[in-house]
């Protein structure tokens, strides 16, 4: 892997991260468009490395709720600290239980296939236009929410489906006030990136060479500060209803990659 392919996905990760555009059905796409030369062995090593600078940026942002999060569960006191706190874990055991016991189904869908990710870039699209017309509500999140948000957060483990779009549409369609949508969607993210980490580097045979250090340490660069934007800038976006926006640009990108990708 060269400089500038390190660059260009360490770009991708941090905004795509973040934004609802499918982080994983960009990176898709882009390893389909760089070619395979340009994801080598170390291609592990080099996710673990982009996903744990996006959940730096993740932690950075979100330190004070983190926080309160963390103090909520270890209060052991039934109150709105904790009540959250629970919420947090109960929208994360979807999610869990695909990574455990479904990966090796999951990865069935990864591996250059564009025109499966162009037909979720669509589905996501969709949920995004939903969203935007939602009615503004000051409805905040209840246990039932929290675990049919989770459901959409492991729904959007397909390539093509933006985690972020989906927790947060599937939010604001179930009423609940769109600042508080996008904050849950971020702060339920970040035990689930870092246990994928862990687990990645559990299972994984990760290759390391002293001459794939630059492309690492410039991919964790510039997804890391690409990353941090993307995650204030998105707060703000959500709170101003300007998904549309998001949903046309994944129709587009949806629409060229199936039809590239049931015509290679």
């Amino acid at each position: 892997m060269d400089i500038l392919d390190a660059v260009i996905l360490g770009i991708i990760q941090g905004l795509t991260e973040f934004l609802p555009v499918s982080s994983s059905g960009h990176l898709e796409i882009a390893a389909y468009l760089l070619g395979d030369e340009a994801v080598p062995e170390e291609s592990m090593l080099f996710s673990i490395v982009l996903h744990f600078a996006t959940a730096l940026a993740t932690l950075i942002v979100f330190r004070k709720d983190l926080a309160e999060v963390a103090r909520g569960l270890f209060q052991f006191k039934w109150n709105d600290e904790f009540k959250f706190s629970l919420k947090i874990v109960l929208s994360m055991i979807p999610a869990v239980i695909v990574g455990l016991f479904f990966d090796e189904q999951l990865e069935q869908f990864f591996g250059g296939k564009i025109a499966f990710v162009g037909g979720m870039l669509l589905v996501t699209a969709t949920l995004l236009l939903l969203a935007d017309r939602a009615k503004h509500t000051e409805k905040e999140v209840s246990f039932g929410a929290a675990a049919i948000v989770g459901l959409a957060q492991a729904v959007a483990m397909l390539p093509g489906i933006s985690r972020s779009g989906a927790t947060i549409s599937t939010s604001v369609l179930l009423g609940i006030d769109k600042n508080r949508a996008a904050r849950f969607s971020f702060l339920m993210v970040v035990p689930l990136i870092f246990g994928k980490i862990a687990k990645d580097l559990l299972d994984g045979a990760l290759t390391y060479t002293a001459e794939g250090f630059p492309p690492l340490a410039v991919g964790f660069l510039f997804a890391f500060i690409s990353g941090y934007f993307a995650c204030t800038w998105m707060i703000a976006l959500v709170r101003k209803s300007k998904l549309t926006y998001f949903a046309i640009y994944c129709a587009i990108v949806g629409t060229i990659a199936l039809v590239v990708g049931l015509n290679a």
